[in-house]
């Protein structure tokens, strides 16, 4: 009878057992099939998804050597008459019409006013820059302490001003800013200037309050898939970073990466427009050695152009000329410097010079 009693109970375990793994296979199931239809729901958007009605533009950013933001110091500003001269560049020919600025400061405000009194053919995404209300000293790599609270403090005073340049601006030049994004990067854990998601949902509700013009965040694509479901509703559209050779790739898989990144990020927010607001390939970078070249931007740059154009999705290729103020000063190959697509100097690479053959 005890042996009958325990041959019976093994036999309903396993058949719990069996039920429990079926339920699960389902589950699974289940989980592969919604999987599948998720890979394969549309990029491609509307044209009237496109922002400005281009698929095309470029992160500017005028600083030459010797020049630079304020970095706690002042700021050493472009002349007038380069920033003219880097506009002319980048309009030739209606190469690039819409730009995107990265904050409200002095040179951004003297951008927006060049492109009015000129009566040049370019449209600006206007940023607000937020500087830092969290300390991610544990999850940033370059951050070796904790930020101070008084200076926390202090950023989120700073952030409500420069929140009220870029209403400013936008309603100043209603006919040149087409869009306003409000943080660059601000969300993610390994970046030095992180600030609270609810409060930049807050500052994007103040913004569009406030203007006209459709309103974004811009940050990696990965943070929007894994954490910007809430974000996503308040925005006018969603903007994504997108670097393969940051992540380990090679130019062969430069495109299938990007597209893999730009699936992802529709399959996590189907209903939200896209636009690519950073991507681009260094063309020199010690962190990255023979990955990175002209060879390769070039490649990637048109490849890149096309599948924009087809999809329907605003790309911000990053960026029109090199910035040797960025990274370590004492690493002039260092990756930060070499996004351009002209050189600091006003050269350009090998992906512009056939358009380009008088610089």
């Amino acid at each position: 009878m005890k042996n009958s009693t325990i041959k019976n109970t093994s036999i309903l375990i396993c058949i719990t057992i069996g039920l429990f793994s079926c339920k699960n296979a389902v589950k699974k199931s289940d989980t592969n099939i919604h999987g599948e239809v998720k890979q394969n729901m549309e990029i491609k958007q509307e044209k009237k998804d496109l922002l400005g009605g281009t698929s095309w533009a470029v992160a500017y950013s005028g600083f030459r050597s010797g020049q630079h933001p304020d970095r706690g110091n002042g700021a050493v500003n472009p002349s007038d008459a380069e920033v003219l001269e880097d506009l002319k560049i980048i309009s030739k020919d209606s190469l690039f019409n819409l730009i995107r600025l990265y904050d409200c400061g002095e040179n951004s405000q003297a951008v927006l006013r060049i492109i009015e009194e000129n009566h040049l053919n370019i449209k600006v995404m206007l940023g607000v820059w937020l500087k830092a209300e969290l300390s991610a000293h544990e999850t940033c790599s370059w951050l070796n302490e904790p930020i101070p609270q008084e200076t926390l403090d202090k950023n989120m005073v700073v952030n409500q001003e420069e929140i009220q340049r870029g209403i400013a601006l936008a309603n100043k030049y209603p006919e040149t800013v087409i869009a306003v994004n409000v943080g660059n990067e601000a969300l993610v854990e390994w970046n030095d200037h992180k600030v609270d998601t609810d409060s930049i949902i807050s500052y994007v509700k103040r913004v569009k309050k406030e203007i006209q013009q459709p309103v974004t965040v811009a940050d990696n694509y990965e943070w929007w898939i894994k954490s910007g479901q809430e974000l996503a509703k308040v925005v006018d559209f969603v903007s994504i970073h997108v670097y393969p050779v940051w992540e380990g790739k090679d130019i062969d898989e430069g495109m299938s990466y990007t597209i893999q990144n730009v699936q992802d990020v529709r399959n996590a927010l189907p209903d939200s427009k896209l636009v690519i607001t950073e991507t681009g390939w260094a063309s020199i970078a010690s962190e990255f050695g023979e990955r990175a070249s002209e060879e390769k931007q070039e490649r990637y740059y048109h490849e890149l152009n096309e599948w924009s154009k087809e999809m329907n999705i605003t790309t911000f290729f990053f960026e029109a000329f090199d910035e040797d103020w960025k990274g370590e000063t004492a690493n002039p190959l260092g990756a930060e410097k070499h996004w351009g697509l002209f050189t600091v100097d006003r050269k350009p690479k090998k992906v512009m010079q056939a358009l380009y053959p008088e610089l």
